[in-house]
């Protein structure tokens, strides 16, 4: 079993940084998942622990991830969620740049759920939701363009889905329209920061999780 990266832990919660390839829940046809790492560190310590999964990633993402070490914890990171006190910011390694070196994406979606894909479409229905990010291209190297993505919305695929239709696919994301390989079962894709307030707080948490390790990540300068 892959070891299990730590970016922050205390009483309360656990943050650890996701590899890509791995789904985020105990599953009983995955012998490893992040779930199941953060369960096994917790037995060094404790025999029945407990953990509360406030959010998930996608398999082929990787990224900053919060685990609640107590059901309080869960339940107030579920309001946090709920009433959009997180924000989330991810890196997006593009092939093609954005006509535009920064904007705002608006586009009404609806979940495939035979492709296990989000498709984009032009008028709202019944079964579209509403969804919504930030984009800034921040860098840029031999394999394409960095971009920094602050999703307003939580949608299923949201960000490969809007910046695959506008004709910017992340690298690797043959789903979206990428022609360009990676490494297996991942995209170019890293949930790069978390931040919130806490409840009954005036101070922001935040955590961060190091770009992946490899060639494709390797940005001499960033704005």
């Amino acid at each position: 079993m892959q070891n299990l990266d730590i970016v922050h832990e205390n009483n309360d919660i656990i943050v650890v940084n996701k590899l890509a390839g791995l789904i985020s829940e105990k599953s009983p046809y995955e012998e490893c998942t992040v779930e199941t790492q953060v369960l096994n560190h917790f037995l060094k310590s404790k025999k029945k622990p407990y953990i509360g999964v406030i959010h998930r990633l996608d398999r082929v993402t990787s990224g900053v991830m919060i685990f609640a070490k107590k059901k309080s914890t869960l339940v107030a990171f579920n309001n946090l969620f709920s009433s959009r006190n997180v924000q989330k910011t991810y890196l997006a390694i593009v092939k093609n740049k954005p006509s535009k070196d920064k904007g705002v994406l608006t586009n009404f979606l609806v979940k495939n759920n035979h492709e296990k894909r989000a498709d984009i479409v032009a008028s709202k229905s019944k079964e579209s939701q509403d969804c919504s990010l930030s984009y800034e291209v921040i860098g840029e190297n031999e394999f394409g363009y960095l971009l920094e993505v602050k999703p307003k919305t939580g949608r299923f695929h949201q960000i490969r889905a809007q910046l695959a239709h506008i004709g910017s696919p992340i690298i690797g994301d043959e789903k979206y329209g990428s022609d360009q390989s990676y490494l297996p079962l991942s995209v170019c894709l890293h949930a790069y920061k978390i931040t919130y307030q806490p409840a009954g707080s005036n101070e922001f948490e935040t955590f961060e999780a190091p770009m992946p390790k490899n060639k494709f990540w390797n940005f001499n300068s960033l704005k």
